[in-house]
């Protein structure tokens, strides 16, 4: 966990939780990645496939509410709400990436960061 954040649980419990709650959501191909061996910006990545705008929004949402209200985290940005075809939800050292398939598959974050470990969800 990063010294700058204070935070009431940690950075793998908060990115399973995440992953947990795509899950809930109907989220597909859902993967958590451990980047703390290769960059020192963030510990984790969740990655998250939905079917439609209406699933990406419901996963952002439904996370949020997880997140904050149930584990006492606080997100510091979002991106891609409007457009709903790539969501970035920034909690700082957890980053949550919910794509539409066809963005997924574009800009291929697991091949991009292909060394960093896969965590069982």
């Amino acid at each position: 966990m990063k010294q700058s954040s204070v935070r009431l649980i940690g950075a793998l419990e908060r990115a399973l939780a995440a992953a947990r709650v795509a899950e809930e959501n109907r989220g597909r191909d859902i993967v958590v990645l451990d980047m703390r061996e290769l960059t020192t910006m963030f510990d984790y990545f969740v990655l998250a496939s939905g079917a439609s705008r209406r699933q990406l929004h419901a996963m952002s949402e439904e996370i949020d509410h997880a997140l904050e209200e149930g584990l006492g985290d606080r997100r510091l940005g979002i991106e891609g709400y409007d457009e709903s075809r790539w969501i970035l939800l920034d909690y700082g050292d957890v980053v949550i990436h919910l794509f539409e398939p066809e963005m997924r598959a574009y800009y291929a974050i697991e091949q991009l960061w292909g060394h960093a470990k896969r965590i069982p969800i």
